[in-house]
């Protein structure tokens, strides 16, 4: 048995067991899934966004309420960090016209492969079907294909990830073993998640129509970006990161004509449209999509008459909704260990030599690069601190 023990094969856990390994430590890491990386790969058959190419201060500030405890990991494996360490493995990368950084191939598994072909190379020791059930007093308990194990590793990590997508692994069971032996946890709750909006018989012929180019507020939160509309609601890019204020219950508005002010847009919508539908005016004069049109006749039909009215409306759309999609069709969570329940190494303070990265950890961001970034800096983080406990 090695004196180091990482569970959780993501890649919180993978970056932690490469930091332990670096330092020329052994290391036993143990899955409880079947295979590797679940939601690594996952993530990937969309395109995997691995971190976001902009100023440190702009990248950090993603981080929201989180961001300050953040900061040390964040610092010590900012972007360009992780550009550096991808192309280490192979990869070949380039960015996107906002700064999202992504593999030429676009999958994680080409990434995902090399990465264990050097861990392995560097002697780590790994187990799938190894599932953790809790402590014995120092014992590090384990649920195996051979029976139950009782492990005494010197330092673990655990990188059990947050609960959401529990099919893939992250199913958030641990909790319950935090709160058994009295470790604080901050209840999960969805980020990155779908909004539930009913919608009227109307709406069905544009379920899978996208929305371009609009702008999204909730609360004191404003983001620029796409969105889908579904037979359930709305998703997508541009309303993630309102996730907080979503899920708090503030109201949602649509800006769709983002690039124009609201005086020109009345100026636009003054002029004569004749016979021409309003539909038909608003297609022409403000260049509206039909899935744009069919969300404003879906909210705010009838429409005001007076132009200065309507392009208050275009400008503001209120859009009902009934709260973000459940936990586990969230593509991330809000919640988990406290940054308070920690050292500075991430060590939990009432159980020296246990370390915690990744989901786990109550934190929250966006999509775009940063819960990646977010995951493999708290591991490298952890790990470090993990080999220099044991010196």
């Amino acid at each position: 048995m090695s004196r180091a023990l990482v569970i959780g094969g993501g890649p919180a856990g993978l970056m932690a067991a490469e930091a332990l390994l670096s330092a020329g430590h052994g290391v036993t890491l143990a899955e409880a899934k079947p295979s590797i990386g679940r939601k690594l790969l996952m993530a990937g058959k969309s395109g995997l966004n691995i971190t976001k190419a902009e100023p440190f201060a702009a990248f950090l500030s993603a981080y929201g309420e989180a961001a300050t405890d953040l900061r040390p990991m964040l610092s010590a494996f900012p972007p360009e960090e992780v550009m550096h360490w991808a192309e280490g493995l192979g990869q070949t990368l380039f960015t996107g016209s906002t700064g999202r950084v992504f593999p030429h191939g676009m999958k994680a598994s080409p990434l995902l492969r090399a990465w264990l072909a050097r861990l392995d190379g560097m002697g780590l020791e790994r187990h799938t079907r190894w599932r953790w059930t809790g402590w014995d007093g120092d014992a590090v308990l384990m649920d195996t294909p051979e029976g139950p194990q009782r492990l005494t590793p010197e330092v673990t990590v655990l990188a059990l990830g947050g609960a959401s997508w529990a099919r893939l692994g992250s199913d958030g069971s641990w909790a319950g073993i935090f709160s058994t032996e009295g470790l604080p946890v901050t209840p999960f709750a969805p980020a990155n998640a779908g909004l539930v909006v009913a919608w009227s018989q109307h709406m069905k012929a544009q379920f899978g129509a996208p929305l371009k180019g609009l702008a999204f507020r909730a609360g004191t939160q404003r983001s620029r970006g796409e969105a889908v509309i579904s037979a359930r609601g709305l998703e997508g890019g541009g309303l993630y990161p309102l996730s907080p204020a979503l899920r708090e219950g503030a109201p949602l508005e649509v800006d769709l004509c983002p690039d124009i002010e609201r005086d020109t847009l009345a100026k636009r919508l003054a002029r004569p449209r004749g016979k021409q539908s309003l539909s038909n005016h608003l297609r022409k004069v403000v260049k509206l999509s039909p899935a744009a049109r069919a969300l404003l006749m879906e909210c705010a039909r009838p429409l005001p008459d007076d132009p200065a009215a309507l392009a208050t409306l275009l400008k503001a759309l209120p859009v009902p909704h009934e709260g973000l999609r459940p936990l586990d069709e969230a593509i991330s969570v809000a919640g988990g260990v406290p940054f308070a329940a920690l050292d500075e190494g991430l060590m939990l303070k009432h159980r020296p030599g246990t370390f915690v990265a990744g989901e786990m950890l109550d934190w929250e961001a966006p999509t775009g690069g940063y819960l990646l970034t977010g995951c493999l800096a708290t591991g490298l983080w952890s790990g470090r601190a993990a080999a220099a406990r044991l010196g």
